[in-house]
């Protein structure tokens, strides 16, 4: 059997992931016709069927299961190899650090601090991106170490807890749960997080504070929450940052706590991450109970 190629398993993953020959071909910017051509020969080339078709409907048979999460291990590894081969070359080589913004604990600048003060650090370059992307930007080479909330697909990463804050439902000021020092999920009937989801069911069990949303940013998020559109929940240390006259900010006492981590590759072998580690484990240990640092219900809308 001929070596697979790296262009035979990018297509694979995509109709894998589609299960619809036409998606998958749009996706990948070519005709149909060549994509079912490739995976026919991979498939003859394997000895084994990997997908199901039916005139209604395309299955990954059990051969197809492995071959997409192997698969994806493999291009996830030829893109970290390309990433990290042309980090490692770079005349001036930084530590790229992947966050999305404002969620570090409000650590970030005394890490970076202390950091710096290593001898074996580099220049810090932040990579700033969306709820969730963070873990696939390291497994991909593209970022060093990551700082980024719990939970959070971990394969492939070390990983360590950084601080456990108490997370905060922010609500309108004209809203009546406003007028409560503190909230039960329950209290939360009838109201909903951007994404759509019901707030009194709590945070959705995707890495990220509430669902896929309209609005694009925390700003946007913002905006709707002061309109009395949606409820939001968010870490102590972002609430801390963004006092709002129209937002009132309350702890939900049956809500699970955030706790923010690090992550860095497995088989990473830079002393600069090795002293970015060192430093955010030094900055986290030495930083206030978060019970003295949570916002109360009288200053908390402002």
């Amino acid at each position: 059997m001929n070596e697979l190629e790296v262009r035979q398993l990018r297509y694979f993953v995509v109709v894998a992931e589609e299960l619809h020959f036409g998606r998958a071909a749009a996706r990948l910017g070519m005709a149909q016709p060549p994509l079912s051509r490739t995976i026919r020969d991979l498939e003859r080339q394997l000895g084994v069927p990997l997908l199901e078709r039916t005139t209604r409907q395309v299955r990954l048979t059990a051969a197809g299961e492995v071959l997409l999460r192997d698969a994806r291990t493999a291009l996830e590894a030829v893109t970290a190899a390309a990433h990290r081969t042309r980090q490692a070359g770079s005349p001036s080589p930084r530590l790229r650090i992947a966050l999305k913004a404002d969620i570090d604990g409000g650590l970030l600048p005394r890490i970076l601090d202390t950091y710096c003060a290593d001898a074996a650090s580099l220049p810090a370059e932040l990579i700033l991106g969306g709820f969730g992307e963070q873990p696939q930007v390291l497994r991909e080479g593209r970022a060093d170490v990551a700082l980024l909330l719990c939970p959070f697909d971990d394969h492939g990463l070390d990983t360590e807890p950084l601080l456990t804050e108490p997370v905060l439902a922010a609500v309108a000021a004209t809203d009546p749960l406003a007028a409560h020092t503190e909230l039960r999920l329950a209290d939360l009937a009838g109201r909903n997080l951007p994404g759509g989801s019901p707030a009194s069911h709590g945070r959705p069990t995707t890495p990220r504070p509430g669902l896929t949303s309209p609005a694009s940013n925390l700003a946007e998020i913002f905006s709707l929450v002061e309109t009395g559109s949606v409820v939001f929940f968010l870490p102590t240390s972002v609430a801390q940052r963004y006092p709002r006259p129209g937002i009132a900010y309350r702890p939900v006492t049956d809500l699970p706590d955030a706790t923010l981590a690090l992550a860095w590759p497995q088989d990473a072998r830079s002393p600069a991450v090795a002293a970015f580690v060192r430093a955010a484990c030094t900055v986290a240990a030495a930083r206030p109970p978060a019970d003295s640092i949570m916002p109360s219900a009288a200053t908390s809308q402002i």
